[in-house]
């Protein structure tokens, strides 16, 4: 499938409300704890997606809009959202996170970008060059990648309960690098 800005919005429109039917109101022993070392718990995660927000999607298209390629990217703080977990429960980083992709969606909108646009270049300072639509695709790849990872922490928290069925239970697969 092509990237179409059409198809990209609705699938980021609904990662907040997803996030929430997953996590809302479950208890810390579902969205504290991680599955692995190295990896995250539901809760980092959330706390991983309201810092992306805020510092990665409509900053870096911005730059990519007013700068070109002229202007590398800031490096992204995969640690950035530490604070955020600090201070924050699982419950009040989906308001945050649902707010701030509200917001995000309205300044992709009030961009309106055209075919030529997606075709505009920025510097990854990591990956190098890289379109404005890459940028926009990969945010919504971004979420699918985070919403599989919470499923599997959460599935995690039942790996020694499943007993012999574990074998047919993918998702309890040994954990990968994030």
């Amino acid at each position: 499938m092509r990237f179409s800005i059409d198809e990209a919005i609705p699938v980021l429109m609904r990662t907040p409300a997803t996030l929430r039917a997953m996590l809302e109101g479950l208890s810390g022993s579902w969205t504290g704890p991680d599955y692995g070392p190295g990896t995250w718990s539901a809760r980092e995660v959330l706390a991983h997606l309201v810092f992306n927000e805020r510092t990665d999607w409509i900053p870096r298209l911005r730059i990519i809009l007013a700068e070109g390629d002229s202007k590398p990217f800031e490096p992204f703080d995969r640690a950035g959202h530490k604070d955020l977990l600090a201070q924050h429960t699982a419950d009040q980083l989906l308001e945050l996170f649902a707010a701030d992709r509200q917001r995000s969606i309205a300044s992709l909108r009030q961009c309106r970008l055209t075919e030529a646009d997606f075709a505009r270049r920025g510097m990854h300072p990591a990956l190098g060059p890289v379109t404005l639509s890459q940028l926009l695709a990969a945010w919504v790849v971004h979420d699918f990648n985070h919403i599989a990872q919470i499923n599997k922490v959460l599935a995690y928290q039942y790996k020694t309960e499943v007993g012999p069925w574990e074998q047919y239970l993918s998702i309890l697969a040994p954990p990968s690098p994030r």
